[in-house]
């Protein structure tokens, strides 16, 4: 089985962008949902994964600004804990399996570190539970 089958492309993900602001980056997470997204530079490559905590962690430290004053930090200056290793879009799917046991998505990225898209635990338990009934 390809990586492919099981890929959401970037076009369907939150992603947050290396010049947003914090602001922004919370704002987008709120908007969906989510309490991590993968993080791009501006040329689409895969730098890491911000997370809820480490915004949280983030404004602590900054002692809790206000709405506006977040418009001036650049989420490049929170803190990551912990990032989300990658799959390049050619891995064989024991790879696959191996991360997303213990990430909740997995990005994948091409032969230039380019991010396309993610592959999410979700989606993977849903296609081995189909197979397991049939």
């Amino acid at each position: 089985m390809n990586i492919l089958f099981f890929l959401t492309p970037k076009s369907e993900v939150a992603y947050v962008q290396e010049d947003d602001t914090l602001r922004q980056a919370l704002e987008k997470m709120e908007h969906h949902g989510y309490a991590a997204v993968p993080l791009l530079s501006v040329d689409g490559k895969y730098i890491g994964t911000i997370t809820d905590g480490d915004m949280l962690w983030g404004l602590k430290k900054r002692n809790f600004p206000g709405i506006r004053q977040m418009e001036e930090i650049p989420v490049m200056k929170i803190r990551r804990n912990h990032d989300n290793r990658p799959v390049h879009i050619n891995e064989d799917m024991e790879q696959l399996l191996e991360k997303v046991t213990v990430q909740n998505f997995v990005p994948v990225v091409d032969d230039g570190k380019v991010f396309i898209g993610i592959v999410t635990r979700r989606d993977v338990i849903r296609y081995l539970t189909g197979q397991q009934k049939k």
